[in-house]
């Protein structure tokens, strides 16, 4: 496979795996503004898919339509949903000789829905909620069409090891974002609501209730996010499959190229596994999880310059 093609199929789905997690966020976000409508503020999104400057960020966080509209249909910001759909299509469009008709059909479905008057008006004036939900569903139609039509070749790989990558991204920027409201390790309420957020946003309040009966102690949440094997927004879980995947592609890599990135991959799978960052440390487990962005980042960074041919 070219490289470009590679590129294109890796950031295809990196945007739409980051175009789920935000919207999740926003959406958990949203429903934890009706809870508590007293003690809440927009600003902890804003500054992780806002782009804005201080003063626009003080002139937006406290009106809930305007921040929604911001964050998920506006054309002039670059973190905002829909140019995160309309990188991820325009990049299916120039792969779509390595993609199926169904996961391009999927991309062009969701770029249209994004972009129709029906949920602009949902999410600006009506029900965020409704508006945001359709569009997640375009977003699971995808990664079913990426499942169940998709040959298991090299650029099926490189699909999976993209989504993978910023998904464990994601996880460790969700994990950042909310852990600051997070209660301390002597609460043992059964109603955390800071945690049941946390876990939502991530996709893994149901799994979580199922593993520890419903008992919201920061210390299991933790270690849940870290290191639950069977959650697959863990950051052990998606460092594995990376791995595994990454795994295959040794035969059609140079030598030098597929070493390097072995090393940097298993290193932090490692450094990830053998963790032991405690809820009472909040310092602590920020710090690692600011390392851990870091070295996901120099394995992008690496994945471009040595399979992708960026300087």
């Amino acid at each position: 496979m070219l490289s470009r093609v590679a590129d294109t199929i890796y950031w295809l789905a990196r945007y739409m795996e980051r175009t789920q997690a935000m919207l999740q966020v926003i959406r958990i976000h949203y429903q934890a503004s009706q809870d508590s409508p007293y003690d809440f503020s927009w600003r902890p999104v804003l500054y992780s898919y806002g782009h804005l400057s201080a003063e626009e960020l003080t002139a937006t966080e406290g009106d809930t339509a305007r921040v929604l509209a911001h964050l998920i249909l506006d054309k002039h910001n670059d973190a905002s949903a829909y140019n995160n759909v309309l990188q991820a299509r325009e990049n299916a469009r120039s792969a779509q000789d390595h993609i199926t008709r169904d996961v391009w059909q999927c991309l062009n479905d969701y770029y249209h829905a994004i972009r129709s008057e029906e949920i602009a008006q949902q999410i600006r004036y009506g029900d965020p909620m409704s508006g945001i939900d359709a569009l997640m569903r375009h977003g699971l139609v995808f990664t079913g069409a990426v499942q169940n039509t998709m040959p298991r070749d090299e650029g099926y790989g490189y699909l999976t090891m993209g989504g993978l990558l910023e998904r464990a991204l994601q996880t460790t920027d969700v994990l950042r974002l909310r852990w600051a409201s997070a209660p301390t390790p002597s609460s043992n309420s059964l109603d955390a609501p800071e945690l049941r957020y946390l876990l939502q946003s991530l996709f893994g309040h149901e799994l979580y209730l199922k593993t520890y009966r419903g008992n919201f102690n920061p210390d299991s949440v933790l270690q849940f996010v870290l290191h639950n094997s069977h959650f697959a927004h863990s950051l052990s879980s998606c460092l594995n499959r990376l791995s595994w995947y990454f795994e295959r592609l040794r035969a059609d890599s140079l030598p030098e190229s597929y070493e390097r990135l072995e090393f940097m991959v298993g290193r932090l799978a490692n450094h990830v596994k053998y963790s032991s960052v405690e809820a009472a440390r909040p310092d602590q487990l920020n710090e690692f999880l600011l390392e851990t962005r870091r070295e996901l980042l120099d394995i992008a960074v690496a994945f471009g310059k040595y399979y992708f041919g960026r300087s």
